[in-house]
């Protein structure tokens, strides 16, 4: 039986939920990180969960050497086609991030816009963090950007209504235990169609002990895009720079 992201990565609705993930977002966060690590022009950079390519492209663009991986071929064909139009040499892969065994060292390795906790279990998302570090060059970077589950806490939207061409995007949001659980309803001319999202919740001390388990050392913690300083109840992300 195929996993929630395995279904809901490959459909129209996915893209049209997440619409909102704007260029201005992607190029504030690049940014950020450029802002706070050495990287040599042509160093190597792998995009954990690439999805459509946002962060990817602008790597590429950059001037660095990027593979993206993702499970979804809905969301690489997106993304490769996007690298068509700019005329960009981006290495494209199909996997499973739990189950990546690359051949090459990688000087960054992102993981970017809540691409992590997708498993049931905490041993498999924990699997990620490793397989990352082990693909990591000595003294190179992994960079994580996830939602905060204090913050997500006292400002969780429960239902939400966004108008597609032909339909309603109905999304109901609870949290449930260490999972943050969204049922998604797609109604286009009275047909309904039904997916579900289903994250595990971290705390930013829960991913730093992570990191550090498997070898990384924490180099900043930043709340936002815009780079101001992590502070639990106020900051809507938790970005963690971190080094091997």
């Amino acid at each position: 039986m195929a996993e929630w992201f395995e279904e809901w990565f490959n459909t129209e609705e996915y893209l049209n939920v997440y619409r909102h993930r704007n260029e201005e977002d992607a190029k504030n966060l690049f940014n950020l990180i450029r802002k706070n690590i050495v990287l040599e022009n042509g160093s190597k950079v792998l995009d954990l969960a690439c999805g459509a390519g946002r962060h990817s492209i602008l790597f590429a663009k950059n001037g660095f050497d990027v593979t993206a991986v993702d499970i979804s071929d809905n969301l690489l064909n997106v993304a490769r086609k996007t690298a068509e139009e700019f005329k960009l040499n981006i290495n494209f892969i199909k996997n499973d991030l739990r189950k990546l065994d690359l051949t090459d060292k990688f000087h960054l390795i992102i993981n970017l816009f809540t691409s992590f906790g997708y498993f049931e279990s905490d041993d498999e998302n924990d699997e990620v963090i490793k397989i990352a570090s082990q693909h990591l060059v000595d003294n190179g970077y992994f960079v994580m950007d996830f939602f905060n589950i204090i913050y997500l806490k006292n400002n969780l939207i429960p239902i939400s209504y966004d108008k597609i061409e032909d339909g309603i995007i109905k999304q109901e949001r609870v949290i449930e235990g260490d999972r943050i659980v969204k049922k998604i309803t797609s109604t286009k001319k009275f047909n309904e169609k039904y997916y579900y999202e289903s994250v595990r919740t971290y705390t930013k001390d829960e991913l730093v002990s992570l990191m550090i388990k498997n070898h990384l050392k924490i180099q900043n913690i930043f709340g936002n895009y815009h780079g101001h300083e992590f502070e639990e109840a106020s900051s809507p992300r938790i970005i963690i720079i971190a080094r091997k």
